[in-house]
């Protein structure tokens, strides 16, 4: 008689663990202000060097990351196809209105998503003429707890939603001030000196996403409320041209 051998994931770790590296080290690179070299990935992993570089050369054979001359490492153009994937109709639909409000306010502007515990960016336009854009990178992530975009992504939802769906993460003062407001602000939560103004974006069957801009606080090219509703009405025209009609 013969007996099953259990191969199942023992709770609580990753079914592959090279796979959960790799994907982690794709995130440090975004997360990154800049190439890094293979020693500073091996610590940032808390990984031996070799192992840090055996996962490296995987990603690079799927051109999803690149080492230059120098030896530094940095995100390779594979992950843009990838990316083309991912949520295409919101992408296509946000990707005039991010060009009209980049180029109208000579800021950068992005489209946020909702990603377990964290937005993510995740398509970027950048002004034409602006010496004094600040970049915000696809890929990049933080916390709900900080800045405009995760605000305004907490906001789609009332308090008593939030707390449903999230029991542990906490429903911000801030995000109850976007709902009431249609737009999200923040000042120098995730990057000192700049600051961020979102507003949600709600399509039926997807996750809540948000239509942001970034630029220097010093600088900022309207009062907050002009800027909250100049991006609040991008948010909704790419709601309507998704057929999404939201009672707010």
């Amino acid at each position: 008689m013969s007996s099953e051998t259990d191969t199942s994931t023992p709770p609580g770790k990753p079914a592959s663990q090279t796979l959960s590296r790799g994907l982690r080290m794709l995130e440090v690179l975004a997360e990154a202000s800049g190439p890094m070299t293979i020693a500073e990935l091996a610590a940032e992993l808390g990984l031996h060097r070799s192992i840090a570089y055996r996962i490296l050369r995987t990603l690079e054979e799927h051109n999803l990351a690149h080492r230059g001359r120098s030896g530094a490492v940095e995100l390779a153009p594979g992950l843009a196809a990838l990316a083309r994937g991912v949520q295409r109709d919101l992408q296509s639909a946000s990707l005039p209105e991010l060009t009209e409000l980049a180029n109208e306010l000579g800021v950068s502007a992005f489209l946020a998503v909702w990603d377990h515990r964290d937005c993510i960016t995740l398509v970027t336009v950048e002004p034409r003429h602006s010496s004094a854009a600040v970049i915000q990178r696809p890929g990049t992530r933080h916390a709900f707890t900080r800045g405009a975009p995760g605000i305004a992504i907490q906001s789609s939802h009332t308090a008593e939603e939030w707390e449903a769906r999230m029991p542990d993460e906490p429903y911000r003062e801030a995000a109850a001030e976007a709902r009431r407001r249609g737009f999200a602000s923040s000042h120098d939560e995730v990057i000192p000196g700049v600051s961020s103004v979102a507003a949600p974006v709600i399509v039926p069957g997807q996750l809540p996403a948000s239509v942001a801009i970034v630029y220097p606080t010093a600088t900022g090219p309207l009062p907050a409320e002009e800027l909250g509703g100049r991006v609040a009405q991008a948010a909704r025209t790419i709601e309507r041209s998704l057929g999404s009609v939201v009672q707010r």
